[in-house]
């Protein structure tokens, strides 16, 4: 499995079977960090249900559905970034993410997502990427505005949290717009 290092602390990497009781044992600790927005934490109880995601993950890639990243500091897992759906007959692809809480803010998730976007764009042929998040979650909605993704619309209640429905927040971005961006040297990237 390949590495792509960003910088020295930084580092991507595709999620594997050894990486379970890593990732589990960072979503435990983040439990009240991620709780409220990703309810999908309530059903991790084990380093077995990690392996049971890292197989769907597995599954998804092999059936080039999907690929799930890991993001890596200091050579310690500090989130993830998922291709939700890969779309080839139309080109693109949905993006979610997490982060650890004790890796939050450090600017980290965007410097990634940034290095994915572009191999998306560049090498993966991807026409549009799309971002969904809940439109409370100013934290998780920041990591499109920097990057400059246009704010497309919001689905009233796409999404059940417990025991409300929360609207969710559509960012798109087309390649023609990342390499504008990119060659004029303007706002793609915010940095932290």
């Amino acid at each position: 499995m390949f590495k792509y290092i960003i910088d020295q602390d930084l580092t991507l990497k595709p999620l594997e079977f050894k990486d379970a009781e890593e990732l589990f044992n960072l979503s435990d600790r983040s439990r009240a960090h991620l709780q409220t927005w990703l309810p999908w934490i309530h059903e991790t109880e084990s380093v077995q249900d990690t392996k049971e995601y890292i197989q769907y993950c597995m599954n998804r890639y092999a059936e080039n559905n999907g690929w799930t990243i890991c993001i890596l500091y200091k050579n310690k897992i500090a989130g993830i970034v998922d291709f939700h759906q890969l779309d080839w007959m139309n080109n693109k692809a949905s993006i979610g993410y997490w982060m650890g809480s004790e890796y939050a803010g450090k600017g980290l998730l965007t410097r990634s997502c940034k290095v994915i976007f572009d191999y998306a764009f560049k090498q993966m042929g991807m026409n549009r990427i799309e971002i969904r998040a809940a439109e409370e979650n100013v934290k998780s909605r920041a990591v499109p505005e920097r990057l400059g993704f246009e704010q497309e619309g919001i689905i009233r209640d796409a999404a059940f949290l417990y025991d409300r429905h929360v609207n969710h927040v559509v960012y798109g971005m087309l390649e023609k717009d990342w390499m504008m961006a990119e060659t004029s040297g303007g706002g793609v990237y915010e940095s932290k």
